[in-house]
């Protein structure tokens, strides 16, 4: 299994809907960050489902280390 890349050092600001759900680039690789474009193949890395609990702005994770899967915890500050 690959490394996943850090595909920038602080989060990632989306508009979610409420009830939808998201695929969380978890490998990095993606162009279309911070949501997958199956740019993982071959990876060993999956992305990350998010289901939206209702409509608002989201942190996600860009440096591909949170804890938390796709929402950022912070883990961009200990890089």
């Amino acid at each position: 299994m690959a490394d996943p890349v850090v595909a920038q050092p602080f989060p990632y600001y989306a508009e979610v809907e409420e009830g939808k759900t998201y695929k969380w680039c978890a490998c990095g690789r993606s162009s279309t960050q911070p949501f997958c474009d199956l740019s993982h193949a071959g990876t060993g890395i999956e992305p990350i489902e998010y289901k939206a609990p209702n409509s608002k702005r989201i942190a996600f994770c860009g440096c591909k280390a949170s804890k938390r899967g796709a929402i950022c915890d912070s883990s961009h500050n200990q890089l």
